[in-house]
């Protein structure tokens, strides 16, 4: 079976209980805190590490097996890995540092398809620079050409952009995006940063504690986090609690079901859960995208959905985008979390203090299960 297949097992010295699977051509993302296991899954699929019960295949070649006795040593396992510091050799070229990863190709080769490989991460003219004379980004390219020079048969990439500025971030971030669709390899990723796990990613895998939280596409994870300990690690503010009061079937005229969820004094539509008993106290979130300002002087259609009223309790303008904090009145103690453009809260006059309504679109909030 195409692809990486990982399950890992343990409870010392690093307690472990996760999995993933990594399709051909596919980029999925680990995320979670410092010490949630992150490094320690890469480690194991590279052959760096090994838990006290894991399975490792790729490409239908088992490389890891603890209950069969089977553990390839890492240079039999066609990895390339490629490391926050870079880990270049300091007195060896550009060229040389690449060079130095072939020595599976005949001698006169290997300086040809170093070349190659340096121009496919945009560093031709800079073949005889060493390290010390290129700047991070210009490292990190070269040791992604490294990486490649083994043919790997799944890149791994271990907080790979953290030590570059913002825009030489973004820039190899769009430019890992255009090398994966040649590469058609699994490339596994570990990030702290959520917006480039979202960016970068067809999945994204939540661990935290060495657990696998969740796993999927960043949209649905983001949009329907499976607990509220999922939402908090990926940045959900709009965590909060209420009850159900009741289901409305489908109409038969067309219309979808609906069930209603109490906050407060407010009755909330929401998707139809008609498993959950009335009465049921449950957790449930709403993504700030879908959290809707009332417009003072020209109202929407979609006001009428679920509106909430309160008091601005904070602002913040970043450049073109205001983030706002909204108390709402059903619920003192909390805060609901949304962003306008900077010119829409100015002109409906934002500020501390002031208030104002917002729409919780039914579409967006969802229960978590539990």
């Amino acid at each position: 079976m195409d692809g990486l297949r990982l399950h890992a097992r343990a409870t010392a010295p690093i307690p472990l209980d996760a999995e993933l699977e990594v399709g051909a051509g596919e980029l999925v993302a680990l995320l979670g805190p410092s010490g949630s296991g992150k490094s320690t899954l890469l480690r194991t699929v590279a052959g760096l590490y090994r838990p006290s019960a894991a399975r490792v295949a790729c490409n239908g070649e088992v490389w890891l097996d603890t209950a069969r006795g089977v553990d390839l040593d890492p240079q039999r396992r066609h990895v390339g890995l490629v490391f926050q510091s870079y880990a270049l050799f300091p007195h060896l070229s550009a060229l040389d540092n690449v060079v130095a990863a072939l020595g599976h190709l005949p001698r006169a080769e290997r300086p040809a398809r170093a070349r190659e490989l340096l121009a496919l991460v945009h560093l031709e003219g800079l073949e005889a620079r060493r390290p010390a004379q290129l700047s991070g980004g210009q490292q990190q390219r070269v040791a992604v050409a490294r990486a490649l020079a083994r043919e790997p048969a799944v890149l791994l990439l271990d907080e790979p952009f953290s030590a570059v500025d913002q825009m030489t971030r973004q820039r190899l971030q769009r430019e890992l995006a255009g090398l994966r669709r040649a590469l058609r390899i699994p490339i596994l990723l570990v990030t702290h940063d959520l917006d480039e796990a979202t960016a970068l990613a067809d999945r994204i895998c939540i661990l935290h504690r060495g657990r696998t939280l969740q796993a999927g596409p960043p949209a649905d994870v983001m949009q329907r986090p499976a607990s509220a300990e999922v939402a908090r690690l990926v940045g959900l503010r709009n965590l909060f609690r209420g009850r159900i009061l009741g289901h409305e079937p489908p109409g038969a005229t067309g219309e979808r079901g609906r069930t209603w969820l109490g906050w407060g004094e407010l009755r909330l539509e929401v998707h139809p859960r008609p498993a959950l008993a009335v009465g049921t106290e449950v957790e449930w979130v709403v993504p700030p995208g879908h959290v809707v300002l009332h417009r003072r002087e020209r109202p929407s259609r979609g006001e009428h959905e679920n509106p909430v009223p309160g008091t601005i309790a904070d602002l913040l303008v970043l450049g073109e985008t205001m983030q706002v904090d909204l108390r709402p009145h059903a619920d003192p103690e909390a805060v609901i979390a949304f962003s306008v453009p900077t010119h829409v809260g100015h002109r409906n006059g934002l500020a501390v203090g002031v208030s104002a309504t917002v729409s919780l679109l039914a579409d967006g909030i969802h229960l978590l299960p539990g």
